[in-house]
């Protein structure tokens, strides 16, 4: 591992400049942050200056969590380097992070989702939530369950944690205390909710659904979940006030919608969708309005691009892409400056 990790200090610049895609009006000044491997849904602490991501590298069995500074330099590992880790966060003081893992419950590399149902994810239910300092260190469970727990992101006032959780036979989405006491159930509705995203503001929550719409439908999902599996052909993006009240629909597109992002004014969202491909294997950023009106296309690079998130000012965007790659495949953490 630390042979690997100083022949990659080496060999990778800590960012690079990107070459523009014709119609990304809204980005400019795109940089590449990491090179090689599997790198993906980095996010922002609260004033901009770093990012925590997941990269999937030699050396480890399977994704481990790491933190940069926001030009890409510093990158270092702050999970234990073992098991398979998922959707960190920064706590808004600046004390630490979160992260999921399977770590204690698997320390080896998880074996992938069953392709032969389909295209499906598996919702792995050896992931248990930590907390842990900014450099990794002072390791702690803060929700273990018997069951799926993972996609949490944090409230910026630091008022509450919200996650994804399957432990109470379905998959919903819940909020707690930053010490993972008072836990709350905010949906209700049969199907998979997640992907839950505090505004900047700490008042909505965005979120990913699985609407059932009939039985063959309600049959098909619950099969695939008592294989930790979902199939996310069809997710639309939700929104909600942050103590459950007040859902609505967003998108009505029919597509795999996932990683919905408000911007800091409020009124739009940003998210990642296959929508628009025949095939469904291209995902582009779209922005549409918090009342589903409005709906534009951001990126148009081809295959991949997702897991956006604006900083607090709205000034700077980070998302995940398989533009720019070495190898096909190949996905990249890329930073730009949001135009309006």
């Amino acid at each position: 591992m630390v042979a690997w990790l100083i022949a990659a200090a080496v060999a990778e610049p800590d960012s690079l400049p990107v070459d523009p895609v014709p119609g990304e009006t809204h980005l400019r000044n795109v940089r590449q942050l990491t090179f090689g491997g599997q790198n993906a849904e980095a996010y922002w602490n609260v004033d901009g200056t770093r990012l925590i991501y997941q990269s999937k590298q030699p050396g480890y069995p399977d994704e481990q969590i790491f933190i940069m500074n926001a030009d890409g330099s510093g990158k270092r590992l702050v999970s234990t380097g073992l098991g398979r880790c998922t959707c960190s966060y920064f706590l808004p003081d600046g004390s630490g992070i979160l992260f999921s893992s399977t770590h204690e419950r698997d320390p080896g590399p998880q074996p992938p989702a069953d392709m032969s149902r389909g295209y499906v994810w598996m919702v792995n239910p050896k992931f248990a939530l930590y907390r842990a300092d900014l450099d990794g260190g002072n390791l702690r469970p803060l929700i273990k369950k018997r069951g799926y727990v993972a996609e949490a992101t944090v409230s910026p006032n630091g008022d509450f944690i919200t996650f994804t959780g399957g432990f109470d036979g379905d998959l919903e989405i819940y909020r707690s205390n930053l010490d993972g006491t008072n836990i709350q159930r905010l949906t209700h509705e049969y199907g998979y909710d997640g992907g839950p995203f505090v505004s900047w503001d700490g008042k909505k929550i965005v979120y990913r659904r699985d609407v059932i719409e009939n039985e063959a439908e309600r049959r098909d999902y619950k099969e695939l979940f008592k294989r930790n599996l979902i199939r996310p052909g069809k997710l639309e993006i939700w929104i909600m006030d942050a103590d459950g009240r007040n859902k609505r629909q967003v998108t009505r597109l029919g597509a795999a919608s996932f990683a919905p992002f408000l911007h800091p004014d409020g009124k739009r969202i940003i998210f990642s969708s296959n929508y628009g491909d025949p095939k469904g294997r291209e995902f582009d950023l779209f922005l549409i309005n918090a009342d589903g009106t409005g709906l534009k296309r951001i990126t148009r690079s081809p295959e991949f691009d997702g897991f956006p998130m604006f900083t607090r000012d709205g000034k700077r965007l980070v998302f995940a892409s398989n533009r720019n790659g070495k190898v096909r495949g190949e996905t990249n953490i890329f930073v730009a400056d949001w135009v309006d």
